[in-house]
């Protein structure tokens, strides 16, 4: 167990202070603080010298370094010569090797607080850049499908089918979990209050609205930004670790139509699909809760989800998946692009990804809900 550390500081005469350590000097251990010096200093009479004797220390690391490089500095603005006797070797050692480097300019950290204002300003300027970098990147891609549109540019459909497959196929075991999830959460939800009203028949159609007009879509698209959106951001950041993107520029292929536009429209024509799917499942969970808890016969929950849901509902839904799909994609795509040249950058990239989509998503859904009730669908 290590031993408390501890300063004393005596005045052998009126112009000399000498100032004692003792124990260990460890950062396991509480010590105290250089500005003990500093209030000696300005409440005792006019010292003229400071030692430094450090008989006592019986061990120490770094933080006995930095402590005694405190009491220097607090010397060094008073104007006082600074004198240091029996400190262990190895630190003599490191602290000449230390002075004898100058410090760099702008070096030192400094923390500062914030307060909760300039937070929430911060944050505000952060997404303000960020949409705008959103915005720019679709512009972008536009433009490369209005060169493919043309005939001005190639897209390799064997890439866009491989992405296709991965972004559908392969992600439809997560797709089905939660979606029968939240459709049993919606059937319970709704269950537990229609119950009391004697109107549980009203199961059907609210999971049915539900599903298929919103929450299917914003479902696959959180989905789809966790597992597609992440892994295009780590892909293309790897790419751009390994000089690979460069190296597509100096031969002349444009990366924005080798390897963007590929997977926005693939991602965009198979987000559709999945929603489908997802609001089917979504309905199987209603169903299982409105069979098993509500004694609602199957051809009667089908009879009302038919009844209640209309063609305007899937479509919305449909709509809302396509432009989840493209969201998800560039959002993917262009954290990836941007991504740095390190390890570490790859994961805040595909970090950034998942944060740009879901937040994207949850913009385009109020968007999309608002026109939809100016239009009075």
């Amino acid at each position: 167990m290590s031993a408390a550390c501890s300063i004393n500081l005596t005045r052998p005469s009126p112009q000399l202070l000498a100032v004692h350590l003792a124990g260990d000097w460890l950062r396991t251990v509480e010590r105290p603080s250089a500005a003990l010096l500093r209030q000696e200093l300005d409440a005792g009479p006019s010292v003229t010298a400071v030692d430094l004797e450090a008989e006592g220390i019986t061990s120490w690391d770094s933080t006995l370094l930095i402590f005694v490089q405190h009491l220097r500095e607090v010397c060094s603005e008073k104007k006082l010569p600074f004198t240091v006797k029996s400190l262990p070797d190895g630190a003599v050692r490191l602290l000449d090797l230390a002075a004898a480097v100058p410090e760099r300019k702008g070096a030192r950290r400094k923390f500062q607080q914030e307060s909760f204002l300039e937070r929430v300003g911060l944050e505000a300027r952060a997404f303000q850049h960020s949409a705008g970098e959103m915005l720019d990147f679709i512009g972008a891609v536009s433009i490369s499908s209005l060169k493919l549109i043309k005939g001005h540019s190639k897209l390799r459909v064997s890439d866009m089918l491989a992405i296709a497959q991965e972004c559908s196929v392969q992600a439809l075991p997560i797709v089905s979990l939660i979606s029968l999830l939240v459709g049993l959460i919606l059937g319970f939800v709704g269950a537990v209050q229609l119950q009391m009203f004697g109107a549980q028949i009203y199961v059907a159609s609210l999971v049915g609205v539900a599903m298929i007009r919103v929450m299917g879509a914003i479902m696959t698209g959180i989905i789809m930004a966790g597992r597609t959106g992440a892994a295009f951001a780590a892909q293309l950041g790897t790419m751009q670790v390994n000089e690979e993107i460069d190296a597509l520029r100096t031969m002349g292929i444009p990366p924005m139509e080798f390897l963007v536009l590929p997977r926005v429209f693939s991602l965009a024509l198979m987000m559709p699909l999945l929603c489908v799917y997802a609001d089917l499942l979504g309905v199987l969970g209603g169903l299982i809760v409105g069979v098993g808890m509500l004694n609602i016969g199957v051809v009667e929950y089908y009879n009302q989800t038919v009844l209640s849901v209309s063609l305007a509902d899937f479509a919305i839904g449909i709509l809302q998946a396509a432009v989840f799909g493209v969201l998800v994609a560039v959002a993917g795509c262009m954290r990836g692009m941007q991504c740095g040249r390190s390890a570490s950058a790859v994961g805040n990239a595909a970090t950034s990804a998942v944060v740009t989509s879901i937040v994207s998503i949850i913009v385009a859904t109020a968007l999309i809900t608002l026109m939809c009730n100016v239009l009075g669908i």
